[in-house]
């Protein structure tokens, strides 16, 4: 499958989340399926502001941040919820247990976003088959619909999740950023709010294609260093990195490898133990940061993929340590069949500094009682 894979480029996924919070009630509630729901702030009043929607209701004019009222003109008969973040919280994590299944490189936009650099899982498939993989894992065991783009950076990763939905699954490669990215409205552009796209149409920049051929000085005059920025997005460049240590998704910080060979004996595998531990302690110690929970992942070479935690009663940094608790999950959970890739995560990950603050706080209240 590695012939699928570039030789120096990378392949990126952004999964996106179908209606998160309308399809997460659905899927906690057969009986919603199928019929138009929205999730709105205050259903109890008419005044309530409409927070998501299921496509049921979509087709029959629901907007998000419709008022309540408005949306039941557009729509009498639809079923209106107050919105249970803990319950989605709770599902997101799960959401991205999965994808962390498929790489470790998992760098969470939102709640119900992330995109995922699957270079390196060329041994699970090809590209679309991972992508596949994936679809088919959030709907078996979540009963939840998302969309995927597929393509050589996030921007156009995210682009391409945008195309299809619901349920879509849509490549784009650079050579056909002209003939689908370039006729899609100015507004479509990812990083393109409302306000920015009326500065942009004073100027007759109307679509993405007007972007790419509008002078870059004019640019950067209207829109600083972001309007260059953005019209080297739009001619498909993006040189981010997928970053699971974004600040976005600090909470795990993480290190596997592949192994050219699958490998069956237990020495090497504790070998690369102390390697990704290694890997670990370095990176938690650039983000000045320690963690409570330790995740081990173990890849098979038939491709199944576990993962076991760890939670801890004290926070960690050290490899030793990291190592130490490593070592107990793989000897507790490896079944001993051959095995292609090993990870470490130190989830539950907080900066030094706000354990101190914390401790500190502690402290004081103590000394009041």
């Amino acid at each position: 499958m590695k012939s699928w894979y570039p030789k120096n480029g990378r392949v990126i996924l952004h999964v996106d989340m179908n209606s998160f919070y309308a399809s997460v009630e659905i899927a906690d509630n057969s009986q919603l399926k199928g019929k138009p729901l929205a999730i709105a702030g205050n259903p109890d009043e008419r005044k309530g502001i409409i927070v998501t929607s299921s496509y049921e209701a979509r087709n029959k004019g629901v907007k998000t941040t419709m008022s309540l009222w408005e949306a039941k003109k557009y729509c009498p008969e639809l079923i209106v919820k107050r919105p249970n973040f803990d319950r989605y919280r709770e599902v997101s994590n799960q959401i991205f247990r999965i994808l962390e299944d498929y790489t470790p490189y998992v760098e969470p936009v939102s709640i119900d976003e992330a995109f995922l650099d699957i270079t390196d899982s060329y041994d699970l498939g090809n590209p679309l088959e991972l992508a596949n993989a994936i679809q088919q894992h959030l709907a078996n065991d979540l009963d939840l619909p998302c969309s995927i783009g597929v393509a050589p950076n996030k921007f156009l990763a995210k682009m391409a999740s945008d195309m299809k939905k619901p349920n879509g699954i849509t490549i784009l490669r650079k050579r056909d950023v002209s003939s689908k990215l370039w006729p899609l409205a100015i507004e479509e552009m990812y990083g393109i709010g409302k306000k920015t796209a009326e500065k942009l149409k004073k100027y007759q920049i109307v679509t993405i294609e007007d972007l790419v051929e509008t002078d870059t000085v004019l640019l950067k005059g209207l829109l600083g260093v972001n309007g260059e920025r953005l019209k080297t997005r739009a001619l498909g460049e993006d040189p981010r990195p997928v970053d699971p240590e974004s600040a976005s998704s600090f909470k795990s910080i993480g290190s596997s490898q592949t192994f050219p060979a699958d490998v069956s004996d237990y020495d090497p595998l504790l070998a690369q133990l102390r390697i990704l531990s290694e890997s670990v302690e370095k990176r938690l110690h650039r983000k000045a940061a320690v963690g409570e929970t330790i995740q081990l992942t173990i890849r098979y070479s038939d491709r199944k993929t576990i993962t076991r935690r760890m939670k801890l009663n004290q926070y960690i940094e050290k490899a030793s340590d990291i190592y130490f608790y490593s070592e107990q999950l793989l000897e507790e959970h490896w079944n001993s069949d051959p095995v292609r890739l090993l990870g470490i995560t130190v989830q539950n990950a907080v900066k030094k500094d706000d354990i101190t603050y914390q401790l500190n706080l502690f402290h004081y209240l103590d000394r009041l009682k």
